[in-house]
């Protein structure tokens, strides 16, 4: 999930031209505006200096003729407007069906007393002319259906592009998963999860997974993993038969903890992804990894989310810190805050240990989807240290073998405690909250919506205070 400067996007599923400038960092320097434009919005300008002003335009132009490109050349000439940033791309929408029209995205310095007039001229000569504005965050989904733009692939181990990938030599397993890939992008909130006919080697692949680690499981997964998956086993046809679909899996969610789940393509970039657990709802892949290498993917994968997360999503305190403590921490916060809390959420929901009992568990879906790990991982050889966010948040990582190092909890309510408090000293303007009757995030930025939300805690309290009162009286 984590991403490094190695890391690639997936060219043509990126959804706007914002979202790509937005992202990128390189560039940015002394000429470049002081904050990325967001996905979506109306005029406004970024900063005023010395009588001029730094705005952003996206604009169309028809691709019939090239005399609108020089037209808005001359426009831009004319108001001596300072070109920062350009970016181009054919629009998702033609008009007639023929070549597409571009649409672009333009960061300029302009006069300031001369902005409403070269907004103005810039329409004479262009389509959809609007004005982005500054934002004080990095955009983030406000509800559920803002999902649909949370989704920057990572090709870092895609199998069309990573050699070292077991499938990357094998064209019909490469035509197999971007079949399956496909339907999770035509996915839309709301929309029926997909259901997946798997194969008999699929089938075979999952059932040497399955098996091999439910020998495993009783001795080093933690108490709510093995509890959570009795109840997959008897309600949800989890066993070595069959791949559960997501539609059965989401539902067992919904009811456990709130949770549903997502189809997904991919690897997801650390910032949607984590942006999706703020909602309760959790990018599940349904591709399986080559049957040459059943033991391990070096992506996730069906076997990765439905053995490793679900599980765990499955126990009410570990969904709760994985919805509170890190996905709505990380809802407009900064890329080195990102950055760190993803590295958190790698050595916690990922590659974590507990104690229980006096011995140490795992509850890492990384480790519990994978049978060579999750046995080193509870041996005497690795390095284990106590949770501390603040040094687990820059410990290095390892994405290509075993860990080196190993955060163990003393609980999940010393795990969630920890992060809460490592979360409060996120720099945001404002704090979030979630509302689960509309599935969305209400932005605490203004002191009415703060005492807003006070009155609707004092509601519940008084209804706690009075269940109290009936019990104590009886």
């Amino acid at each position: 999930m984590k991403t490094d400067g190695a890391t690639q996007a997936l060219g043509g599923r990126k959804q706007s031209l914002i979202e790509d400038a937005r992202r990128e960092r390189i560039g940015s320097g002394p000429a470049g505006p002081s904050a990325g434009p967001s996905r979506s919005g109306n005029g406004a300008v970024f900063e005023e200096k010395d009588g001029t002003v730094t705005v952003s335009v996206l604009f169309a132009l028809s691709n019939e003729k090239n005399s609108g490109f020089f037209q808005t050349g001359k426009v831009f000439e004319t108001f001596e407007a300072k070109l920062l940033h350009v970016e181009s791309r054919p629009r998702r929408k033609t008009k007639f069906g023929g070549l597409p029209d571009l649409e672009f995205f333009m960061s300029c310095e302009v006069h300031r007393s001369d902005l409403d007039v070269f907004i103005n001229s810039l329409k004479r000569v262009a389509d959809d002319v609007r004005t982005v504005p500054e934002e004080k965050a990095p955009w983030f989904p406000r509800q559920i259906k803002d999902l649909d733009r949370c989704n920057l692939l990572i090709t870092k181990f895609d199998p069309d592009l990573h050699c070292d990938h077991p499938g990357y030599n094998d064209s019909e397993y490469r035509k197999r998963r971007a079949a399956i890939s496909e339907l999770a992008f035509r996915y839309k909130q709301g929309d029926p999860l997909p259901t997946v006919e798997y194969t008999a080697e699929e089938i075979s692949t999952w059932r040497k997974v399955y098996q091999q680690l439910r020998s495993v499981y009783p001795s080093l997964a933690c108490r709510q993993f093995l509890d959570s998956l009795q109840q997959l086993e008897d309600e949800c046809g989890y066993g070595g038969d069959c791949i559960p679909q997501l539609r059965d899996v989401s539902a067992f969610l919904k009811e456990k903890t709130g949770f549903q789940l997502r189809p997904v393509a991919g690897l997801l970039s650390a910032r949607d992804f984590l942006a999706s657990l703020a909602f309760r709802v959790f990018q599940c892949t349904q591709y399986i990894r080559h049957p040459s290498s059943p033991m391990h993917s070096p992506e996730p994968d069906c076997c990765h989310e439905l053995l490793g997360h679900i599980p765990m999503l499955g126990d009410r305190e570990f969904a709760q810190f994985s919805q509170q403590e890190i996905g709505l921490a990380s809802l407009g916060a900064s890329d080195e805050e990102i950055e760190k809390l993803s590295t958190l959420y790698w050595f916690t929901v990922e590659f974590g240990l507990c104690k229980q009992n006096g011995e140490v568990k795992a509850y890492g879906a990384g480790l519990l989807s994978s049978y060579g790990e999750l046995v080193y991982a509870l041996s005497n050889e690795p390095e284990y240290k106590p949770f501390n966010p603040e040094e687990t948040a820059v410990q290095p990582y390892q994405d290509q073998t075993y860990q080196s190092v190993y955060f163990v909890s003393e609980s999940f309510e010393d795990a969630k405690v920890k992060l809460r408090k490592y979360s409060a000293n996120i720099k945001r303007p404002f704090a979030v909250r979630y509302d689960p009757f509309t599935c969305s995030v209400e932005v605490l930025d203004q002191p009415s919506k703060v005492q807003n939300a006070l009155s609707q805690v004092r509601e519940d309290l008084k209804t706690l205070h009075s269940a109290l009162e009936k019990l104590n009286s009886s």
